[in-house]
């Protein structure tokens, strides 16, 4: 889920790939993942874990990461039909588990909450398919470029960009965003979709700027849409795809135009949680190097976002 509207770039795969590598997941999704509400981390101790001397002493003794994560964004974090917390997110945390040795443990919230929560105390780290962006970083509104909070850190691990879907078979001649001028979007709230579309709507002609509808999440933004109650969508790739191939068995919705704002996912972290923050890029590290992040991106059908290391803030 990104938030920032300065940049915008055309992905350099083609999309209709990565549709149809998604329809993988549909399939794994059936097979079921271990309830990563319970059980996200390894059953290794810390003692034996190779990089669990990396974390603070404090989340050591604990044995437990809490994270804060918008739980309904398939296929990065979403509950399958039995109620388990499955997607790429909480596998990648459980591989990363293993190497810290302690659980990642997810805990549900709204998106544009998350950050507050890490501010609180609330969470130790937020793992929510969020863009990592200078704003973020800053603790700037990118609505209103006022400083609002001291800003996080963000361990890089993904990149994605952002589609606009439409009711299959009624585009309504939406092909990129200009095209939405005068017609009514859904997205979930405090997105770089949400971003953009502002960011769109101030250069349409008077009298046909963007109605925008946003959702706490992506989800309901569908149902909105499906029930005829607006022109398109819009949400990070990876979701809109996966919502194409599977809602309504593939007949609800269709992908219009190219992605854009191609940015990286980070894992967020406070300021002050410096040793949290590197012990997370060296577990991130490690299961890249091990083969485990490749497998987890395949297993969903998401190559195409997959990275060769870490990186601290990298986003721009």
């Amino acid at each position: 889920m990104t938030a920032s509207s300065t940049r915008r770039t055309t992905a350099a795969h083609s999309r209709l790939a990565a549709v149809g590598a998604i329809a993988v997941a549909g399939a794994l999704m059936l097979t079921g993942c271990g309830d990563q509400t319970k059980d996200t981390g390894s059953s290794d101790t810390a003692a034996s874990a190779p990089l669990a001397d990396k974390l603070p002493q404090a989340i050591r003794d604990k044995g437990v990461i809490k994270v804060g994560s918008d739980i309904a964004y398939a296929p990065v974090e979403f509950k399958d039909s039995s109620g388990k917390v499955v997607g790429i997110d909480p596998d990648l945390a459980a591989a990363m588990g293993k190497q810290l040795g302690v659980d990642f443990q997810f805990e549900n919230g709204t998106f544009d909450t998350l950050i507050t929560g890490l501010r609180s105390k609330r969470y130790d780290i937020a793992m929510s398919a969020m863009t990592d962006t200078k704003d973020r970083q800053e603790g700037i509104d990118s609505d209103t470029g006022k400083k609002v909070g001291e800003g996080v850190d963000f361990v890089d691990y993904f990149t994605a960009g952002v589609s606009i879907y439409t009711k299959k078979g009624d585009d309504q001649g939406i092909k990129t965003w200009s095209d939405l001028c005068g017609k009514k979007i859904v997205l979930q709230r405090g997105t770089v979709s949400e971003d953009l579309a502002k960011a769109e709507s101030k250069k349409c002609p008077a009298g046909k700027k963007i109605a925008i509808e946003p959702f706490d999440n992506d989800q309901q933004a569908q149902t909105r849409l499906r029930a005829g109650g607006a022109d398109a969508g819009s949400s990070d790739f990876p979701v809109a795809a996966y919502a194409v191939k599977t809602s309504g068995g593939g007949k609800d919705f269709q992908l219009v135009g190219e992605q854009v704002e191609a940015a990286p996912y980070g894992i967020a972290v406070a300021k002050n949680q410096t040793e949290l923050r590197d012990a997370l890029k060296a577990a991130l590290d490690a299961v890249i190097k091990n083969g485990e992040y490749e497998k987890i991106m395949k297993k969903w059908g998401v190559t195409d976002g997959s990275i060769d290391a870490a990186t601290i803030n990298g986003g721009k």
